[in-house]
């Protein structure tokens, strides 16, 4: 009697963590039950859609091309806080996108950093936007551009990172430089980034249970924003937002956790096996850091910088994580890349 009680706990435990673990079918949008197609999209030879925006001069009369990639929890609908006069004046064409999963842009069960690069690709040829185009990557986001860098070095003009993710256990940084900087940070991050580089396939769990120390905990509290990072926010409290749900609305796992997953999972090069992407001058790689960002901190980007000669590092004193707001910051960054 016994054991028959103690096999049906543990068939009823199997089959718990078996669906806490488990994330649920996306929504596809488009699909029967899926959410409507609202946005441009086009479609890759592979069959999945890319949703995207375009913002500035026309394509056809631009000198200077931009694909952008979006931020954890961003979409293609974030704003530049750029003026219209600006791009005209430096004749620039943006286009963000949707990357998979987010937005209206299909999922990729299969994403990683060198197929987020290829969709980039696939995006500028799809729009006829040239043999060559700058990037621009924002914080998690940054791992589309590294994996152009890598990937597709021949297509690009210029590159930027912008408050740039910095994957702890890449080996090129010295352990006691990579271990500060990750205990430096909150025990929400630091753990969520631990499960997403060792456990991958507990991350839909982690970020759904409520008993331990997650990135979810964190929504909506003002901890992991700098002290500039909290006046950016009182100034943009009174401006549209973009709809949250729509960001997410084909599932949180292939947004959100999937984003976690490649960034700090595996990657199959480092910034340090990059090859200068412009051994003659013709284009160039920035990146920019908040001196004051919490999210992602200074230290490794800039030892990272010194590593490589061939990017030009930016250190802004008064900002931290959401240094691409300040409307000046901004254009900064764009100026620069479009004229290195």
């Amino acid at each position: 009697m016994f054991a028959h009680i103690a096999f049906g706990l543990l068939v009823s435990f199997v089959g718990y963590a078996y669906l806490a673990i488990k994330p649920p079918s996306p929504k596809i949008c488009g699909s029967a039950g899926g959410p409507p197609v609202t946005s441009p999209r086009v479609k890759l030879d592979n069959g999945r859609h890319l949703a995207y925006k375009e913002r500035g001069v026309a394509k056809e009369e631009a000198k200077h091309k931009i694909i952008v990639s979006h931020a954890f929890g961003d979409s293609k609908d974030f704003n530049f806080p750029i003026s219209e006069e600006v791009l005209k004046e430096l004749q620039i064409y943006i286009v963000a996108f949707d990357r998979a999963g987010y937005g209206e842009s299909d999922p990729n069960p299969r994403r990683s950093v060198k197929s987020e690069a290829f969709d980039i690709q696939e995006l500028a040829d799809k729009l006829q936007l040239g043999p060559k185009f700058y990037v621009i990557g924002l914080s998690i986001g940054a791992y589309a551009v590294y994996g152009c860098l890598k990937y597709i070095p021949h297509r690009l003009s210029g590159a930027a990172l912008v408050v740039p993710l910095t994957h702890f256990w890449w080996r090129c940084f010295p352990a006691k430089l990579s271990n500060e900087a990750l205990n430096g940070l909150l025990v929400q991050q630091r753990w969520t980034y631990r499960v997403a580089r060792y456990t991958p396939w507990l991350v839909h769990w982690w970020m759904n249970q409520k008993w331990l120390p997650s990135l979810s905990n964190l929504v909506g509290k003002p901890d992991p924003f700098s002290r500039s990072d909290l006046e950016i926010l009182k100034q943009l409290a009174g401006a549209p937002k973009q709809d949250q749900g729509k960001v997410i609305q084909q599932g949180v796992h292939e947004s959100l956790h999937r984003d976690l997953m490649v960034a700090f999972g595996k990657w199959d090069f480092e910034p340090t096996d990059i090859s200068d992407p412009f051994p003659n001058n013709e284009g160039c790689v920035h990146i920019w850091q908040g001196y004051e960002d919490k999210v992602f901190p200074f230290e490794l980007n800039r030892y990272l910088s010194q590593q490589l000669p061939w990017i030009m590092y930016h250190e802004v004193g008064d900002a931290g994580h959401l240094l691409i707001y300040n409307e000046t910051h901004c254009e900064t960054v764009f100026k620069a890349l479009v004229s290195s």
